[in-house]
C-alpha cells in the first residue's frame, strides 16, 4: 500500500521514527530504558512483524554512526579521576569476564557442536554488557552515585574499552592465526590508551576553536559530528577500530575545558542515531528463526543470564566487594551488550561464524536486553528478602527472643 503512495521512502520513514517514538514512550512509562521500545520498533516493522522496513541494509550506515556516537559520548562522560580511583576492580572483573566467557564457550564447543569462530565469538559477546541498559537502570533505581553505581559503571567503561582489542582479535583469527602485525595494534592501542589517560588525568586540555564552534548554535552539532567522525576517519586510516578512534575523541573532549558544551550540542544527534541503531538491531532479530530453534535459544538465554550473574558476583567479592553491591552490580550487568552485535557483524565479515549463527546471537542478545531490567528487578527482591531472613534468623539463634522486635502493642481500651 505504502508503495502506491507518490513518496513511498518518506512515508515509511515518517512512520519508523513515530513507531519508534511510542515504543520508546511506553517503554520510558513502563520504567524501562527507551532503547527496549527502539528494538521493539525495529522487530514490529522489520521483515519478521509488518514488512515496513524491508531492507536493512538502508539503515545500515546510520546505524554504525549511531555506534560510534555511543562509543563518543561514552568517552566525553568519563570522569577519568573517578575511574583510576577504581581502575584495579574494573579491570579486574572485566578480565576475568572475558576469560570465564570466552573459556566457557571453548569447553563447551565440542558438547554443542560449536565451530571455533562461534564460540569465540558468543565469548566475546557474552563478555560484554550493556552501557547505555544498565546506566538507565542505575539512574531509574538511584544507584547511579551509589557505590554500586560507580563500580559497575568503571566495570562498563573498561568493557567498552576491551572492545578495541576484541574486534582486532577477531580481525587476526580470520586469517588463521594473530600475526604479530595484529599483536602489535592490540599493544599500541591499550598502551595509547594508557599514556593518553595518564596525561588528562595530570594536565586539562584547552581548545580555543573548538570552544568557540560548539557555542554556536548551528555549528555546534557539526562541530561534535567532526570530531566523532574525524577521529573515527583516522583511526580507520591506520587500520585500527574506527570506534576506538570516536572512543579517544571523546575521552580528549571530555576532560577538556569545552567538554559541556560538546556534549550538549552532541547529545541531541547522538539519540537519534542510536535510535536508528537499536532498530536495526531490532530489524535483524528474525521470529522463524527463534521459533525453528527456540530450545537453543532458550537455553542459551537462561545459561547466559545465570553464568553472567554468578561470574560478576565472584569476580566482584575476589575484590573484597560486600554481598549486597556484589549481586546487585553482578545482575545489572548481567546483559549481553549493544557491543555485541558489532562483534558479531565483525565476526561474520571476517567469516568466523556463518549468517545463521549470526542470527543465533542476536536473539540471544536482543532477549537479553529486553528482560534485563526485570532480572535485575528480581534479583534485587531476592536479596532483600534473603538479606532479611537470614538477618532475623542469625540474631534469634545468637541472642534468642530478646534480638527479635517486640510485637505491636494492643490499642488501650476506650
Amino acid at each position: 500500500m505504502i508503495d502506491q503512495l507518490a513518496h513511498p521512502e518518506l512515508t515509511a520513514t515518517a512512520i519508523v521514527a513515530l513507531a519508534a517514538l511510542v515504543c520508546g514512550v511506553v517503554m520510558a512509562r513502563l520504567k524501562q530504558p527507551a532503547i527496549v521500545g527502539y528494538i521493539l520498533a525495529g522487530v514490529v516493522l522489520g521483515p519478521s512483524g509488518a514488512g515496513l522496513v524491508a531492507n536493512r541494509e538502508a539503515v545500515t550506515t546510520l546505524a554504525e554512526f549511531g555506534v560510534l556516537m555511543l562509543l563518543f559520548v561514552v568517552g566525553i562522560e568519563l570522569d577519568l579521576r573517578r575511574f583510576i580511583q577504581g581502575w584495579k576492580v574494573a579491570l579486574f572483573v572485566t578480565l576475568v569476564q572475558i576469560a570465564g566467557s570466552v573459556g566457557t564457550a571453548l569447553a563447551l564447543r565440542p558438547l554443542l557442536g560449536w565451530s571455533f569462530g562461534l564460540a569465540l565469538v558468543l565469548g566475546f559477546a557474552v563478555a560484554v554488557s550493556s552501557t547505555a541498559v544498565v546506566i538507565k537502570m542505575l539512574e531509574s533505581s538511584g544507584d547511579d552515585d551509589s557505590t554500586v553505581g560507580r563500580v559497575t559503571v568503571g566495570i562498563l567503561i573498561a568493557q567498552d574499552i576491551a572492545v578495541v582489542p576484541m574486534m582486532l582479535v577477531l580481525g587476526g583469527v580470520s586469517r588463521a592465526g594473530i600475526s604479530p602485525l595484529d599483536a602489535g595494534k592490540v599493544v599500541f592501542s591499550v598502551a595509547f590508551l594508557a599514556a593518553l589517560f595518564w596525561l588528562l588525568v595530570n594536565r586539562r586540555l584547552r581548545l580555543p576553536v573548538t570552544g568557540k564552534l560548539a557555542r554556536h548554535v548551528e555549528l555546534g552539532p557539526l562541530t561534535a559530528l567532526a570530531w566523532c567522525f574525524g577521529a573515527a576517519a583516522l583511526s580507520g586510516l591506520m587500520d585500527l577500530s574506527p570506534a576506538y578512534g570516536a572512543f579517544l575523541a571523546g575521552v580528549v573532549i571530555g576532560n577538556s575545558s569545552q567538554r559541556e558544551s560538546i556534549l550538549k550540542s552532541a547529545e541531541p544527534v547522538g539519540n537519534v542515531l542510536l535510535m536508528v541503531f537499536f532498530l536495526s538491531i531490532g530489524l535483524l532479530l528474525d521470529f522463524a528463526f527463534i521459533w525453528k530453534n527456540l530450545g537453543t535459544v532458550l537455553l542459551l538465554l537462561l545459561m547466559v543470564t545465570l553464568f553472567k550473574t554468578a561470574l560478576n558476583v565472584a569476580a566482584l567479592r575476589l575484590t573484597r566487594q560486600d554481598w549486597g553491591a556484589a549481586v546487585l552490580a553482578g545482575a545489572a550487568l548481567a546483559q549481553i551488550g549493544e557491543f555485541s552485535f558489532l562483534l558479531a557483524e565483525v565476526g561474520k565479515a571476517n567469516r568466523l561464524i556463518t549468517a545463521s549463527e549470526t542470527k543465533l546471537v542476536v536473539a540471544v542478545a536482543v532477549l537479553s536486553l529486553a528482560l534485563s531490567p526485570f532480572w535485575l528487578f528480581t534479583m534485587r527482591r531476592l536479596h532483600r528478602v534473603a538479606e532479611a531472613s537470614s538477618l532475623k534468623a542469625l540474631l534469634g539463634a545468637v541472642y534468642g527472643r530478646a534480638a527479635l522486635p517486640p510485637p505491636p502493642k494492643e490499642p488501650p481500651d476506650a
